[in-house]
């Protein structure tokens, strides 16, 4: 406890007030979570985004996209910290100012992996990072789907994205299942190793997902009901919106268009799919082009 004490941990007990209501609901739920920052969000309406940690290009950008919409409509994005997927969903949440969710398999205090430790502060500055490892406990290959079960375990559904037949993500995908949460997932191409585990999923019984609206429609009935949020995505694309008024009618390249918005890149990319996703904007083969209304 001397450590704990030290460094500052917080930790929550099964029996006391703020340990999330859901975890409750799980086969053996852990009996202690160590945390750093924002406990309240253990009982927020959580979606939990895990796949590959070695996406391809468009994984990493599906996961970023998935994870601003859903989080810009009320939902605290849950993920593991690992690279790849998980990161790009934690990101993509931070980039709509919102919150979001690490599940660590190590102690709270060991930043795993390394490359992260930038995306792990930022965490704990607008979110939560959470174990129910004792602190100071290093990676081992077992923690890890332990840790799964807790991303399952605090959220309302999964969506996995990229992710092989034998993957820690079908792991996370099985847990939902067994705890009675909506499995989700998103189809890629046949000859995409990546996307197996998805169409296995599909297959299986899995909610197709193409975009961020049919994860937040199966949670309509949350909002109508007023239990959870309003999951009606909010509309910050206006006509006034920079990055429309630097389109014009004719192609225009990303890297043109990150000049004239000096947006960052991610940022950038998220808000050209909330304008095509509302018909605003085209996606053509040189770029992004104004949609004329007609």
């Amino acid at each position: 406890m001397v450590e704990i004490d030290a460094k500052q941990i917080q930790w929550v007990g099964l029996f006391d007030e703020a340990y999330p209501t859901r975890l409750k609901e799980i086969s053996l739920p852990p009996l202690i979570l160590f945390y750093f920052g924002d406990v309240s969000l253990l009982q927020a309406p959580q979606l939990a985004i895990v796949g590959t940690r070695n996406p391809t290009v468009s994984g990493k950008e599906t996961a970023y996209e998935f994870a601003f919409r859903c989080a810009e409509a009320g939902l605290t994005i849950t993920s593991g910290l690992a690279l790849g997927v998980d990161t790009s969903a934690h990101q993509g949440a931070l980039a709509a100012k919102c919150k979001t969710v690490a599940v660590l398999g190590t102690g709270v205090d060991v930043i795993y992996p390394k490359r992260n430790q930038s995306l792990y502060r930022d965490i704990i500055g607008a979110g939560l990072v959470v174990s129910e490892f004792l602190p100071g406990t290093v990676p081992k290959p077992e923690h890890f789907p332990r840790r799964n079960r807790i991303v399952s375990g605090l959220s309302l559904g999964t969506l996995v994205v990229e992710a092989e037949i034998k993957s820690g993500s079908l792991i996370t995908a099985r847990y939902a299942l067994e705890q009675n949460r909506e499995v989700f997932a998103v189809p890629g191409s046949i000859r995409n190793s990546m996307a197996q585990g998805c169409h296995y999923l599909i297959k299986q019984g899995a909610k197709l997902c193409e975009n961020a609206e049919d994860i937040l429609s199966e949670f309509a009935l949350f909002y109508e009901n007023r239990l959870y949020i309003n999951v009606e995505p909010t509309n910050k694309m206006v006509e006034a919106c920079p990055v429309l008024n630097c389109l014009g009618y004719e192609a225009t390249s990303i890297d043109a268009l990150q000049l004239r918005t000096q947006w960052p890149i991610e940022e950038l990319t998220a808000r050209l799919l909330d304008l095509e996703l509302e018909d605003k904007v085209a996606k053509v083969a040189e770029g992004y082009m104004k949609v004329a209304r007609g």
